[in-house]
């Protein structure tokens, strides 16, 4: 039996987040996109009717992954939201192998789009989710001022993620991850 191929939109999806990845989100032309995911134009234009679209959604699906390794390392560090808020920095050392050192998509998606734009309002809504659920776990473990610590601790991995694609130095999360514990346990005594 032969092996179905994934839909048309999952392999434009797939093939955008490997280019704009690698690339960019300006390094990467539609022409590319579809020759590399094997559809026809009018394909990819019924599905993403313009490279803003298709820009829109792939960060959409790279914020439901993210997110979603987010929660898988909260939930690994065990059950007290301290250790959750450390814990979350295994989710950043996990992203320097995935991400091969390209750095995290929002703050690349940032660095080349305009505020205003669909790239740009995708990752301000990302930031502001992932800080949302991170003040969340900051209630849940006695922080003093659980919105500043949120503030510290995703500053903290946004940092870690930028140097990702900078320094490519693989011992940066576990300094992030140090720095995160000395902030959790001053904020949270």
């Amino acid at each position: 039996m032969a092996e179905k191929r994934p839909a048309a939109r999952e392999r434009i999806l797939a093939t955008a987040d490997e280019l704009f990845r690698v690339h960019g989100l300006r390094g990467v032309g539609i022409d590319r996109i579809i020759a590399e995911s094997g559809v026809a134009k009018s394909t990819l234009y019924a599905h993403f009717p313009s490279k803003d679209e298709l820009i829109e959604a792939y960060l959409v699906k790279a914020d439901e992954r993210w997110r979603g390794y987010l929660r898988q390392a909260a939930i690994a560090a065990g059950s007290d939201p301290k250790e959750q808020l450390v814990g979350l920095f295994d989710a950043v050392d996990d992203a320097y192998r995935r991400h091969q050192l390209y750095g995290c998509p929002f703050i690349n998606a940032a660095a080349e789009s305009e505020p205003g734009s669909r790239a740009h309002a995708a990752t301000l809504q990302h930031k502001k989710a992932v800080r949302e659920w991170v003040r969340f776990l900051a209630e849940g473990a006695g922080a003093d001022d659980p919105v500043g610590l949120a503030t510290s601790i995703t500053l903290l991995i946004d940092g870690a993620l930028a140097a990702e694609r900078l320094e490519q130095d693989p011992a940066l999360p576990a300094a992030a991850k140090a720095t995160a514990r000395v902030l959790v346990d001053a904020a949270c005594r």
